[in-house]
């Protein structure tokens, strides 16, 4: 009972943003006409989840710590899980489980550069170190904290999955990892609304507290608009097969979003169908697209 009770600080439901990117990469080494191989594809799979479950361990066992999931305003999508404040008991499991995940994504980025060189090294120790410094330093700044989401889950492991796959780096997947770093950004920006004071009381200097969620909703704006352009420029360019135009289809859902950001603030917890089409965009797009490269390839 007690592993169960642990396993839910992995935050299962969002764990299938790492398939999701992972699938985006996959896509564009596979547009990009590498034979996709199944025991790397595993591994890469396997890498991206272990990394994820990392990275919400800990956040989970140091908000548990400083006293912040207890005065969180816990949503579906924001807040925490919740599992420490309701079973503390279990706080070591989940610190061995953050522990445990990191150690099999760095064997796994260990056994890549033994395959395929060391041009998959600066992307997997950035990797780790944003997993590592997320909770305790990069939410103390407002830049780098509404940055690492998406550098760690768009841009490091979509090109890191392509790099895994392919043995080199092509600009396509620079391209289409853009798109999921302007959205994951938004989706982790959004989600910070609800927590505003707690926050602020730990000592978080993120950015809706540095500069207000007016502010913070103007660049929720940007970054749509970011990665609404990318596809579009991409395809014009014929960098991308117009059938990639199907992954703006979601982007009416992130066009909700920010009109009830703008209108609810940081009250917008009362509102979980907001943040729940944040999610939705998150997700979809990036999904979406990767699918359409597949289908090409």
């Amino acid at each position: 009972m007690a592993k169960l009770q642990a396993l839910q600080s992995t935050r299962g439901p969002f764990l299938i943003l790492a398939p999701v990117c992972v699938l985006l990469g996959v896509g564009a080494a596979s547009y990009s006409g590498y034979d996709i191989h199944t025991r790397d594809l595993i591994l890469v799979f396997l890498g991206a989840l272990m990394a994820h479950i990392s990275v919400n361990t800990f956040n989970e066992y140091c908000d548990f710590k400083s006293g912040l999931d207890l005065n969180t305003n816990k949503t579906p999508f924001s807040g925490g899980s919740g599992a420490l404040g309701a079973h503390p008991e279990n706080a070591s499991m989940v610190l061995g489980l953050a522990w445990t995940s990191l150690v099999i994504t760095g064997l796994i980025g260990l056994y890549f550069v033994v395959q395929y060189g060391l041009g998959i090294l600066p992307l997997g120790v950035l990797g780790l170190v944003i997993v590592l410094s997320y909770t305790e330093w990069i939410t103390r700044s407002p830049l780098l904290c509404l940055i690492a989401p998406g550098l760690g889950f768009g841009l490091l492991m979509v090109a890191g999955t392509h790099f895994a796959l392919s043995g080199e780096y092509s600009t396509l997947v620079w391209v289409v990892a853009a798109v999921p770093f302007f959205l994951t950004n938004n989706l982790l920006l959004l989600n910070q609304y609800p927590d505003i004071e707690p926050d602020r009381e730990v000592g978080r200097y993120h950015f809706p507290i540095a500069y207000g969620t007016k502010a913070s909703t103007v660049v929720y704006g940007l970054f749509v608009a970011s990665a609404v352009a990318v596809i579009v420029v991409a395809v014009l360019q014929d960098l991308l097969p117009v059938l990639s135009l199907v992954a703006l289809l979601p982007i009416p859902l992130a066009v909700l979003a920010m009109i009830g950001a703008f209108r609810h603030g940081d009250a917008i917890a009362r509102h979980p169908g907001l943040l729940a089409a944040n999610v939705g965009v998150s997700i979809l797009t990036p999904a979406l697209l990767g699918v359409s490269l597949l289908v090409q390839a």
